[in-house]
Order: structure tokens, then sequence, then C-alpha cells
């Protein structure tokens, strides 16, 4: 399963070469035990870690977003104030579970007769405020907006009035139901409870705004502006800008709906915005190119500022080709120089300045090329892998079947590939001579969905890792591998 780099040596473009990278496995959250049993709503559908690395979400197929925090950080302080106070900083991330709650519940739309399921789409971070946490999540037609902080607990300490006082009053007491006290003659004193801030506290999920009823099509991306008020969301056909605190309406920016339905070519398949420039945003398409758009130009940006697209030449052209050209996910790296773009077959790394072509193409799995047909036919070919990259930028993942991710180097001229299985031995499927194919021994498994990869070890298309997501300042990938989320550091 050797995977081929071929970074093309553009000077402005071509990091130094880094030394290869040792995985290993870190933690794992939600680990299936042998013979059990996956429920559909506990597969993860989306992973995010916030902008500084301390905090980790995960949505599920069940509407369900999970929380994890970091707890080797000594409080997130440097590693030079860290020796000073003569304690070790942990050698890697390590993260704990925080809190959950239920982001989104099924729905069904009347008017359309369609049933909408829960199934979380994508997670984004927004801005902390206050020690509060903020982040948006969407299915396949509502988008929310959950605040999540810590509250100290209140408890009941004691009532404030005592029976002894009664007594000293003078004259008989008649105790009444409820604890409460009758003079003579007279109405029940009333017995107020006295009610103090503990130091315990306890995470509370509330949801701030609702987005609906903005999109005929499924949500298939949600990204936030780095003005910290705005984000967009997309479907197959549109690109709307919200404001975080507007609910009720949103402008539509972009929109490749055709007059006539009959004449759609292409349908937007991945949105983000530029990490640090809010008027610039990027959206991929089904027909394999990616469009850059400044907002100061229009407010429907029918028109882009930049074309990225790599063209197959006609003698190798198929039916083929053009679906398996369709980008299923992008990103911007850290600094917004490169867009990686993860389409069925590869992994592309894209120079903003640079519209010719991809200054780097990564071969995720090319033994699946003669089999296309067989992928067609049990639906494979659609399915969408998602991609990452380090915060420094010099390596980039991506998933594939049989629950693994390879992880590239990005620098000029180097060939590391790295192939990790989302379980507790990462390295396990590397073979040293990939020239003797092995036997497969899950002779339980239907025959369409095995075979062998160029390793010589057997892969399942029902196994796929299509969820990952990387640090933002440490060698740490987290995946999910169907309701399991992994972890693992180099």
């Amino acid at each position: 399963m050797n995977g081929t780099a071929a970074p093309e040596p553009t000077e402005a473009s071509a990091p130094t070469p880094q030394p290869p990278l040792e995985w290993r496995f870190s933690q794992v959250f939600g680990e299936r035990g042998a013979g059990e049993d996956v429920q559909d709503v506990d597969i993860i559908s989306a992973i995010e870690f916030n902008r500084t690395g301390h905090h980790l979400a995960t949505g599920d197929r069940g509407g369900r977003v999970v929380l994890f925090e970091r707890t080797d950080a000594k409080d997130h302080v440097s590693r030079k104030e860290a020796e000073k106070a003569d304690y070790s900083i942990s050698r890697h991330p390590e993260f704990r579970y925080k809190t959950e709650f239920q982001s989104h519940e099924p729905e069904f739309d009347y008017l359309k007769s369609l049933e909408i399921e829960e199934k979380i789409n994508k997670i984004k971070w927004c801005q902390e405020t206050n020690g509060a946490s903020f982040l948006l999540s969407t299915n396949d037609k509502t988008i929310k907006f959950w605040k999540v902080q810590e509250k100290k607990v209140k408890k009941i300490c004691e009532m404030n009035m005592n029976t002894s006082n009664a007594h000293a009053n003078g004259g008989p007491t008649t105790h009444v139901p409820n604890g409460g006290i009758l003079k003579p003659g007279g109405l029940p004193l009333l017995r107020m409870p006295l009610v103090v801030t503990s130091q315990e506290t306890s995470l509370a999920a509330n949801c701030r705004r609702v987005y609906a009823h903005a999109h005929d099509y499924h949500i298939n991306s949600i990204s936030n502006n780095s003005d910290g008020e705005t984000f967009i969301s997309a479907d197959d056909l549109r690109i709307n800008l919200w404001n975080l605190e507007i609910s009720n309406q949103s402008f539509n920016i972009v929109d490749v709906k055709p007059t006539n339905m009959e004449d759609l070519t292409e349908v937007i398949t991945s949105a983000e915005f530029h990490p640090s420039h809010c008027n610039t945003l990027a959206y991929s398409s089904s027909k394999g190119s990616i469009r850059l758009v400044d907002l100061r130009q229009s407010a429907l940006c029918d028109t882009h500022s930049k074309l990225f697209e790599q063209h197959e030449s006609a003698g190798s052209r198929s039916f083929f080709t053009e679906i398996i050209a369709s980008i299923s996910d992008i990103k911007f790296s850290m600094d917004g120089r490169h867009i990686l773009s993860r389409d069925y077959m590869t992994l592309k790394l894209w120079d903003v300045n640079m519209d010719s072509g991809p200054v780097a193409t990564f071969q995720v799995h090319e033994y699946l090329r003669p089999k296309l047909c067989d992928l067609y036919e049990n639906d494979s070919i659609f399915d969408k892998f998602e991609c990452c990259q380090s915060g420094d930028g010099l390596r980039v993942a991506t998933g594939s079947y049989s629950n693994i991710f390879r992880v590239f180097n990005c620098g000029a001229g180097d060939g590391e590939v790295t192939t990790l299985e989302a379980t507790r031995n990462p390295t396990r499927r590397q073979t040293q001579n990939p020239a003797r194919p092995v036997r497969s021994m899950t002779r339980n498994v239907r025959r369409e969905n095995t075979g062998i990869d160029a390793n010589g070890n057997s892969y399942d298309l029902s196994t796929k890792l299509l969820h990952l997501a990387w640090h933002p300042a440490e060698n740490l990938i987290a995946c999910a591998a169907a309701n399991s989320l992994y972890m693992y550091y180099g």
C-alpha cells in the first residue's frame, strides 16, 4: 500500500524535508470489544479540535456532541515556565472526557414529506469568551449555536427559621405539616430555604441560537470567519453567510443552481473560510475544481477570483474519471498559503498563488484503481473521506479502507509515507516485503468487500476511516473508527 508523492519542485512552496515521525498509540475512547455490535447511532460522524488544541469535539449519527479536554498541559503553561517550576511536561497531549449533550433530534419535513435525521455532519469551534466555550453543530438542515460553561452548583444549606426561637417567644406552639410553626391565634410562620453557592461545578450546554430554513439541500459544510462574527453554511447548490447574532436571516453569496435543473453539471461539495483573511473563502465542486472567492468583489459571488483544477488527458478519461475527481473535503493550511483537497483516489496540495496545478499529489489507495467498477456497484466510490494538515504545514493525512489512514510528508523530494491502522497497534499492517501476498483469513466477510492491497494485506471496504483531525500545535491525530475515537502522536 505504498503511495507515491509527486511534489513539484517549486521554490516558493517547498518545505525543508523533515525526519520521519514514529507514530505511537496514545488513547482510545469508546473502544469496541471483540464481537461487540456497534449501534448506528453511536458511529462518529464529525471530529474537530478547537484553535488552541485544548479541546476536542466529536459528533455522532445519534445527534450527540461529546467534548474532551486536554489534561497534560499543566494549566497550559509554557515549557520554560514548566522547567522553572521543576516538573516535566507530558511527552504527548492527553485528553479526558468532559461532557456531552444532545445537539439534534430527528425531525420530519411535512411540506416535502422528508425525514431529517439527527446525524451531526460538521462541528466548528467558535471563539471562547469569559471561560465559556462556543461551537456550531449542524445536521442536514439545521445549524445550532451552543454555549458550554462551568456553573457553580447551588445547594440548600439550611432553613432560616429555627423551631427553638418560637419557644423563646413564649406561649405554646403547634406544629403543622411541612415543618411550619403555628403561633396562638396566628398564621404559620413561613420557613424559607437558605441557598448557598458551593465550590462544586457542573458543565451546562445551552443552545443559544438555531439557524434553520435556509437550505433546500443537505448541508455539507460550515466554517467560521476570522472576524469572529460571521460564518458560512454550504449545501449542494448554495453558500449562505450568517451573522452569529442573527438567526432569522442569512445572505446567499454563492448560487450555482441553473435556471433549468437539467443543465446542472456540478455541485458544491465543501467550503471553508480563509484562516486570517475575512473576505476570502474557497469551495470545491464535484468536478474536482476549487474556486477562491473574494467577498469584496460583489454581494453575490457569481465569479471567482481564482480557479484551481487539474485536467485529465483525453486518452486517460473513462466512465469513472469524473466520479473519482469529485472533491470530498478541502482545508486551508494554518497560514492560509495552501489548500489541501481530497478526492476519491488522491490527496492534493495547492498553492493559493499558483493556479496552474497542485504542488504535490499523494496517491492514497492506488491499488483500488483496477476495481473501480466493483466500487461503483457497491457505492463505495461515493464515500467521502476527509483530510487534515499539521499545524506547521509539513505533513498531511487522510483515511482509507480497513480503518487505516495515511500520513504524507510535504517536503520537496521526500517520499515519506506512513500507513497506520486505527487500533492499539497502529503499525501492524506495515510490511517489509510486499511482493508476496498473504492469504486472507476473514472467510466470513462478503467477497466483494475484501481484497489484497499492494502490501499483501487484506482490505475491507465495509470498514472505512472517513473522519480525522490534526492537533493545531502538536503531532497528534484524532481519528474515528466506527464508534471509537483513537489518538496517535509522533
